[in-house]
């Protein structure tokens, strides 16, 4: 079984995680909006290494429950799930501007447009 404390310590863990993933796809679509359209998708790329990391964390609970531990929800285990959520559908998103953001980058350049910084 585990206990209200690990399952609490897995879901500050998972906050830390998804919270560094989310730092830096805010970052990334700010940079995008820039035109740093590589340092972009460097950023994403380190987002989603936070969030395996933070899955990762979340697969250990899920493999002690699937064995037939008791599991106590938690309120951090839940602000976990919720923060890893809601970071994976952030990732979704900014993948989806960075690609839009240079789409017009590019359509601004054929049409001699500068671009805001």
């Amino acid at each position: 079984m585990a206990t209200k404390e690990e399952i609490s310590m897995t879901g500050f863990s998972i906050v830390a995680y998804a919270g560094d993933a989310k730092t830096d796809l805010i970052e990334a679509l700010q940079e995008a909006r820039k035109g740093n359209f590589d340092h972009a998708r460097a950023l994403v790329k380190e987002a989603n290494e936070s969030i395996v990391d933070a899955h990762n964390e979340q697969t250990k609970l899920l493999s002690k429950e699937a064995g037939g531990s008791d599991m106590d929800v938690t309120f951090i285990m839940v602000h976990g799930q919720d923060t890893l959520m809601t970071t994976m559908m952030l990732k979704d998103e900014v993948t989806f501007f960075i690609d839009e953001y240079e789409r017009i980058h590019k359509i601004e350049s054929q049409l001699g447009i500068d671009s805001p910084k």
